[in-house]
C-alpha cells in the first residue's frame, strides 16, 4: 500500500523493525510542540523528546531488543484532517522491570495502537494506547482477579486479521471507504439498546478481540454474554458517535473494508454494577478507548478494541501503578475538552 499520507508512519515503522536508537525517527516523524496522549500512568507527553524519554526508552532498557511489528496500517481523513493509524506489538526479552511489573527474563509482547494527525508530514496530536494488563497477565501480575478476561475470555497474542491484508492492501474504493464508515457510525449508535440493534451488523462468527482484562471472544452469541453485563454495569451509557457533550471520537474514518475510532474519552456511564471487582459509587465513569474493524461485504468479521482500563481502576480508587514515580510525563484527563 503506497500512499503518501503514510509515508513518515512508513519511515517510523522501517527504523523500529530492529532494535537501534530511535530518537532520531521519533524527532522526524513529531511535530516540536506536538500533544502525545498515551494511556495511564504517561497520559500527555509534549514533543517527541518527551516521549521517547517517559516511554520508548525505558521500554528499550526493560526489553533487551525491542523492535516494532505491525499488523494493521492505516490512512483517511476526519472533520477536514489528514489521519493515519496502526496496531501491532512491541517485543523484545523482558530483562528489567517496568513501571514496578517485574522483568519475567522472558520474550514479552506489547499490544499497542496509535492515531496521529498530520500536517505537513509531521505528527501534530497523537493517541497512543497499550495494553497494559495484557503485558502484566502474561508476566501473571495482573492484579484484578474479577476480570471478565480471566474467566470467560481468551487472554493472550491477539492475531492480525484473517485476511491477512492489514498493511499491504490495493488503493481504496472511495464508494468502499464511505460504506466502510458509515456502517461503523450506524453500529455505535446501537449500542447499548435494548433491543441490542448492534447485532445486525456483525457476521455470526464475527472475532471480538478486546483489551486483556474484558478477554476475547469468538461468535456473536459470545460476544454478548461479555457486551450485555458489560453495558448492564452503567447506567446513563453514551459513546463518542452519540454527541453527547462529554465524549467524542478524535478520529473516526475507514481505508476500504477497513475502519477505526479513537476518543479520548470515547464512553461514559454512570457505574451502577460491580465492575472489575470494584462495586458501584454512582460515579460518572470515562474511558479512553479505540477500535479497528474489518468489514466483508455488509458484515463486520473482525474488531480490535482496546480500553484504557488502569485509568478506569484509577477513577474507581485503585491505582495499580500506585508508588512508581518513574514516569515523566503530564496529568491525565478525565473528560473531553
Amino acid at each position: 500500500m503506497t500512499k503518501s499520507r503514510l509515508a513518515p508512519l512508513t519511515t517510523l515503522r522501517s527504523a523500529q523493525r530492529h532494535p537501534g536508537d530511535f530518537r532520531p525517527s521519533i524527532a522526524a516523524f513529531y511535530a516540536p510542540e506536538a500533544a502525545i496522549h498515551v494511556v495511564h500512568p504517561f497520559n500527555t507527553c509534549t514533543g517527541a523528546e518527551a516521549y521517547h524519554d517517559a516511554v520508548i526508552a525505558p521500554l528499550q532498557e526493560a526489553l533487551d531488543g525491542f523492535f516494532r511489528r505491525d499488523d494493521i496500517v492505516m490512512e483517511g481523513q476526519f472533520e477536514g484532517s489528514d489521519w493515519i493509524s496502526a496496531t501491532g506489538y512491541y517485543a523484545g526479552h523482558f530483562g528489567k522491570d517496568w513501571l514496578g511489573i517485574r522483568a519475567t527474563e522472558r520474550l514479552a509482547y506489547l499490544r499497542f495502537g496509535e492515531f496521529h494527525r498530520m500536517e505537513a508530514g509531521r505528527a501534530v496530536e497523537s493517541y497512543i494506547f497499550l495494553d497494559l494488563p495484557e503485558f502484566m497477565i502474561a508476566a501473571g501480575q495482573w492484579p484484578i482477579a474479577e476480570s471478565p478476561g480471566l474467566t470467560r475470555g481468551y487472554t493472550g497474542l491477539i492475531q492480525g486479521p484473517a485476511s491477512q491484508d492489514g498493511i499491504n492492501r490495493p488503493a481504496a474504493d472511495p464508494a468502499e471507504t464511505e460504506k466502510s464508515v458509515t456502517m461503523v457510525t450506524e453500529m455505535l449508535r446501537s449500542l447499548a439498546t435494548k433491543d441490542e440493534a448492534w447485532r445486525p451488523y456483525w457476521h455470526d462468527n464475527m472475532v471480538w478481540y478486546g483489551p486483556a482484562a474484558f478477554g476475547s471472544f469468538v461468535g456473536i452469541e459470545h460476544f454478548a454474554s461479555f457486551q450485555v453485563p458489560f453495558e448492564g454495569a452503567f447506567g446513563g451509557w453514551s459513546g463518542g458517535a452519540s454527541g453527547n457533550g462529554m465524549t467524542v471520537h478524535a478520529t473516526r474514518f475507514a481505508d476500504g473494508p477497513y475502519i477505526c475510532t479513537a476518543g479520548w474519552p470515547s464512553l461514559t456511564g454512570v457505574q451502577i454494577g460491580r465492575f472489575l471487582g470494584q462495586d458501584p459509587k454512582g460515579q460518572r465513569l470515562f474511558m479512553r478507548v479505540c477500535d479497528w474493524w474489518r468489514r466483508e461485504g455488509d458484515l463486520l468479521v473482525e474488531n480490535w478494541v482496546f480500553v484504557d482500563i488502569p485509568d478506569v481502576l484509577l477513577q474507581m480508587g485503585v491505582d495499580i501503578f500506585e508508588g512508581y514515580h518513574g514516569v515523566a510525563a503530564g496529568p491525565r484527563k478525565v473528560s473531553a475538552d
